[in-house]
């Protein structure tokens, strides 16, 4: 039974998102954000119903230098399995009838309102391929952040660059490169991929005293989750003090350099273009920053203080990027992150 809650129009709210004329205004979306990173994710379908299994090599086998009449001994590789789970992001837009349908304008008034649980949607699934975990949130997916989050105790610590900032003032840069066998998106065995829209039409509401209504219902949903099948292909700048000078001066260069040098080979950034489409096998790589980084990059590349620091154009539009790796805009990257050690 569907609930009339705060979050539902009123008479008052719906006539300010009319414009002079009667007719729903365009809102302004000041709240609307750039997550770049969500474009150029590659997406796969689960390989075991709502999760997805990747056989990684763990151990390589022996070699045997031998004489003549000596034999060789005997020796395998070793394999591990790591299983990425899926998680379920849903929403409902619920609208009066008799409010929606003021003014014949129904079907605009009700996009306008669709449109922000998008963009709600949108932010939740950068969200959480940044910061989910599934030890604090079940019900989500296992993120970039948590995956990444020791430098000295874990195997991908090398990944993790350390820009040298403490407290709780740090912000992280990424060096992603995705692909089939590196890093991509998921969604369930047999399922969508992607944001699902709905229209369920006109069903009966209830208020909070339980008093039935009609309405109009929009549902979305998200079946998503995240894999890095392999780890080396991903790379966190760590620690990169907001409040002091590391963001504006070279040394943002330095650790740019850093990432670079950890991928398996140089050739998976150097050949990597801006969005677009891949091939099997081909690995598609960025550096994803929030604004406050990419400023700072920007003024570098415009002083052409740094040659491998270049402002691009694809499409008759300008990108700021490092060594040819385009360098994109996440704006659920946060400034408030904690010391990585």
């Amino acid at each position: 039974m569907a609930t009339l809650a705060s979050s539902a129009l009123t008479l008052s709210e719906w006539a300010t998102r009319l414009d002079p004329g009667g007719k729903p205004a365009a809102v302004i979306e000041l709240l609307g954000q750039t997550n770049e990173m969500l474009t150029d994710m590659l997406w796969m379908e689960c390989n075991d119903g709502a999760g997805h299994k990747t056989t990684v090599r763990t151990g390589l086998p022996a070699a045997t230098w031998r004489l003549l009449n000596y034999g060789v001994a005997k020796s395998k590789s070793t394999t591990a399995q790591v299983r990425d789970s899926t998680g379920m992001l849903e929403a409902y837009s619920d609208i009066d009838k008799a409010l929606a349908d003021l003014n014949g304008n129904t079907a605009e008034f009700r996009m306008g309102e669709d449109m922000a649980f998008i963009e709600a949607m949108n932010q939740g699934m950068q969200q959480s391929v940044l910061y989910g975990n599934t030890a604090v949130n079940p019900e989500r997916f296992t993120g970039l952040g948590p995956r990444f989050s020791a430098i000295a105790s874990a195997n991908n610590g090398t990944n993790v660059v350390d820009a040298g900032g403490t407290g709780s003032t740090n912000t992280s840069g990424w060096l992603i490169g995705w692909g089939q066998n590196t890093a991509h998106g998921l969604f369930p065995k047999g399922s969508k991929a992607g944001l699902q829209v709905r229209d369920l039409g006109e069903v009966p509401l209830y208020d909070g005293s339980g008093n039935v209504y009609q309405g109009y219902r929009t549902h979305f949903k998200w079946d998503c989750g995240l894999t890095v099948r392999d780890w080396r292909f991903v790379v966190r700048i760590a620690n990169i003090n907001v409040t002091s000078g590391a963001v504006t001066t070279s040394n943002l260069v330095n650790y740019l350099i850093a990432a670079v040098n950890k991928l398996p080979f140089i050739s998976a950034a150097g050949n990597s273009p801006p969005p677009g489409g891949t091939k099997p096998g081909q690995v598609n790589t960025a550096f994803y920053v929030n604004r406050t980084v990419r400023s700072a990059l920007d003024q570098q590349a415009m002083a052409k203080t740094n040659n491998f620091l270049t402002i691009e154009t694809r499409d008759s539009k300008p990108y700021t990027a490092f060594r040819g790796i385009p360098i994109r805009i996440c704006d659920q990257i946060l400034n408030t992150e904690s010391r990585v050690v």
